[in-house]
């Protein structure tokens, strides 16, 4: 089937969302890019010479949690200092605005809920940074809210503020002097049992979702048609946006829109079916405008007409 031959017309968008009520979004890590995070993702995803995907499994944690610490409480620094952006404050304003709004978010950032997105319209498929759970299989504690920096005594060095020269470099990225190793004895451990380590809330390589966060994903798209799941910062072929949009779609004739800096390559294109849109762009850049007849315009505090 060919695409829309207005797949990037703005005005023909427009018309598609002022006719739809029950909108999906799934965010990746390229709408908070914009906010200054690294996606830690493709050729950059590197931290000191580490590749990020192997520090953010179980496996990483047991054989070295120290260091794994410190990777994520150099992650928390890096959120805590970092501001929501004005794609964030659109979709939050979407939300205030459409009660049929649901979106899904594979950050770890916090800063949908920083952004004053209302919780009961936010999934955050991938937990939080300020998350803390015992790393025990067979202990349930967990703090959601813990935002100390630095997360504990241990792990100061993840909490110093960047060179503000560009010719410095910060120094716990500095390969040329190694970390120090950090023991387990010197990490926070559970306060319940005792006997596991505070490990992030995240969900690393490896372990599976919320299943009840899942259920109730699939529970709402399958109460009626979806009439758009908008894919942000990330891509429509690849899991979960692709699984969202395809179980939507089930349901009707779903336009799925995606906006990300390669949404307009022609391969992407070729893959676009009739009733679906794709902007090329910065998503900080590109939502509010795709957003704003139903949001307003942005302020020059990053929020919008009618978000309060």
């Amino acid at each position: 089937m060919a695409p829309n031959p207005d797949y990037n017309s703005v005005s023909a968008f427009h018309a598609k969302l002022a006719r739809s009520k029950r909108i999906l979004a799934v965010c990746g890590a390229g709408l908070s890019a914009s906010s200054g995070l690294p996606t830690f993702r493709g050729a950059g995803g590197l931290w000191r010479n580490y590749k990020a995907t192997t520090l953010a499994s179980p496996e990483a944690f047991r054989e070295d949690p120290g260091l794994v610490w410190m990777f994520y409480a150099y992650r928390r620094h890096m959120a805590l200092q970092a501001k929501p952006n004005a794609g964030h404050y659109a979709l939050a304003a979407l939300a205030r605005k459409n009660p049929d709004f649901l979106c899904l978010s594979q950050n770890v950032d916090y800063l949908h809920p920083r952004a004053g997105h209302p919780p009961s319209q936010l999934r955050l498929l991938h937990g939080s940074l300020f998350s803390i759970k015992c790393s025990s299989q067979t202990c349930h504690w967990s703090d959601p809210a813990n935002f100390s920096d630095p997360f504990c005594p241990a792990l100061a060095p993840a909490a110093e503020d960047a060179p503000s020269s560009p010719d410095q470099i910060h120094p716990l990225l500095d390969t040329s002097k190694p970390l120090p190793h950090i023991p387990a004895s010197e990490l926070p451990h559970c306060p319940e049992c005792g006997n596991g380590l505070q490990r992030p809330g995240v969900v690393w390589f490896g372990e599976a979702l919320d299943e009840a966060m899942l259920d109730s994903i699939y529970a709402w798209i399958d109460e009626r048609e979806v009439d758009m799941v908008l894919v942000v910062g990330t891509s429509s072929v690849v899991w979960p946006a692709a699984g969202f949009a395809e179980v939507a779609r089930t349901k009707g004739r779903t336009s799925v829109v995606t906006v990300n800096l390669e949404a307009e390559l022609p391969h992407n294109v070729r893959n676009l079916k009739k009733e679906d849109f794709a902007f090329a762009g910065d998503a900080a850049e590109v939502l509010p405008r795709l957003l704003e007849p139903v949001i307003g315009e942005v302020g020059e505090d990053g929020t919008f007409e009618g978000l309060t």
